[in-house]
């Protein structure tokens, strides 16, 4: 069974897709730790609900949390197999990538290379992509490298946004779709369906 890590910053819904999915049977893996850098996010509470063990951590030592190189210890300790990146708005450290290179992947709220990049999060994402005046977003999977937003990308869903009126428009029709696109991928890496070949991602049929 697939071991995940899930990391977040913030309330969890694709959390929580993941959970229903797991719920659901769609995929079949253990959720060994949930890992924020901030110990009030609403994701934790569904972590707690779902006797998934939370951990905090900080670029220091601080009560209640652990620095990034004990995280290293953790995760290795606790033998996570991928590292999911769901609204997650911290920069991975490099020795963690090295580590767990091509085991750690990101959901990001629109098409990469577009519209990515450091401060490119939630609502700021959907504010660039809505200023644009493109007429399709949508979501993205990506493997995490050292550069913000720049990992080779695994799978992207588009949807129509040619006839919104706001960027929280965009951000509702978004997240709907990363809530299917990230069990997808999940499910593919259990399946071990994803393959890089010449520098460019496969998945096998």
């Amino acid at each position: 069974m697939l071991k995940l890590a899930v990391f977040v910053s913030g309330r969890g819904s694709n959390f929580r897709a993941i959970l229903n999915a797991k719920s659901n049977k769609y995929i079949n893996v253990e959720i060994v730790a949930l890992i924020s850098d901030k110990d009030n996010c609403p994701a934790i509470e569904l972590a707690k609900a779902n006797s998934i063990p939370c951990f905090f951590v900080s670029k220091i030592d601080k009560n209640g949390f652990i620095n990034y190189e004990k995280l290293l210890e953790l995760l290795t300790e606790l033998e996570v197999d991928l590292i999911v990146l769901a609204g997650y708005l911290k920069k991975i450290p490099d020795e963690i990538v090295e580590k767990f290179k091509e085991r750690i992947i990101n959901i990001h709220p629109a098409l990469l290379p577009s519209f990515g990049g450091e401060g490119m999060y939630g609502i700021n994402v959907h504010r660039a992509v809505y200023s644009s005046s493109v007429k399709v977003s949508g979501a993205t999977v990506h493997f995490v490298d050292k550069v913000y937003d720049h990992g080779k990308i695994i799978a992207q869903k588009a949807v129509d946004i040619s006839d919104v009126k706001s960027p929280e428009d965009i951000a509702e029709r978004v997240l709907k779709i990363e809530h299917e696109l990230l069990p997808d991928v999940i499910k593919l890496f259990i399946e071990n369906k994803i393959q890089i070949i010449d520098n460019r991602v496969f998945i096998l049929l």
